[in-house]
């Protein structure tokens, strides 16, 4: 046999992967509702005054994660303090009617499943219950991660404690740029720099329902991806903005459905607990 055709069969050899290691994986994902946030004004959300004065209601999204036996829970909602009552902090007032936890036990979930915990990013509405899954890994955007143990955001810390306190015994991963969760291609945080340094948004490929884009805080709202508005409190606008790009032309190429976490009117995208998409 020729050099070149025996070169040829090794290649095709090695890339011809046998159907068992290529099943897919066992996938399936629930929303969890973590709260709610009303906006008396929602001005702070474009630094060009797209929203002056519109009042809003966001919902606290939170998302679990099987893959097999492991489990991502995305993002950790408002703090489970609030349950059953409200506190108004500027134009947000914020409130829980059910715990992660106790969704979690409805389908037989306990915190001790959890294997991994993916923050969007460190804002309180994100991370408030995240302290109750103290064994599972944390995975965060380094620029988030360095902010929060800069020694500028003390109460952030805390509620970060397992993994970012003085003396953390948690296991963390502090992720520069895309993350591949479970290590098949099935789940990635991507990097959306810009609401906060290290932000991130998940891509979730489910076998039967196709691929969707979790946004994190990219977007709050679907006039946000229309007229790209900037909320005032981002730390980049620069990078809000090339996110932005980078998030809608991903969704298109992928084919992706958009799940805004705190829209409303997305909630229908995905069934509503404890029903779960796969």
């Amino acid at each position: 046999m020729a050099p070149r055709t025996i070169l040829l069969a090794a290649l095709l050899a090695g890339s011809a992967t046998p159907a068992a290691a290529q099943e897919t994986p066992n996938i399936e994902m629930w929303r969890l509702d973590c709260g709610t946030i009303e906006l008396s004004d929602t001005a702070p959300f474009s630094d060009t005054h797209l929203y002056d004065g519109e009042p809003r209601t966001l919902t606290d999204s939170c998302y679990l994660i099987r893959n097999g036996d492991r489990y991502l829970l995305w993002d950790a909602g408002l703090p489970a303090a609030l349950r059953g009552t409200s506190a108004t902090q500027w134009v947000f007032t914020l409130s829980v009617e059910k715990t992660i936890a106790e969704q979690l036990a409805e389908i037989e979930v306990a915190a001790s499943d959890i294997t991994y915990i993916g923050v969007s990013h460190y804002h309180d509405d994100h991370i408030g219950q995240a302290a109750e899954f103290p064994d599972a890994e944390l995975l965060i955007g380094r620029g988030d991660a360095e902010a929060v143990t800069s020694g500028r955001m003390e109460a952030t810390r805390a509620q970060l404690a397992p993994w970012l306190a003085e003396g953390a015994e948690g296991k963390v991963t502090r992720i520069a740029g895309d993350h591949d969760v479970f290590g098949d291609g099935s789940v990635r945080m991507v990097a959306m720099h810009g609401h906060t340094p290290g932000h991130k948004a998940l891509v979730v490929e489910l076998p039967q329902s196709g691929t969707y884009m979790l946004t994190g805080d990219l977007y709050h709202f679907e006039e946000q991806i229309e007229n790209k508005g900037v909320p005032v409190f981002n730390t980049d606008r620069a990078d809000t903005l090339a996110s932005f790009h980078r998030f809608n032309q991903m969704a298109d190429n992928l084919d992706a459905t958009i799940v805004i976490q705190h829209d409303p009117r997305h909630l229908v995208r995905l069934p509503t607990f404890p029903e779960s998409a796969r």
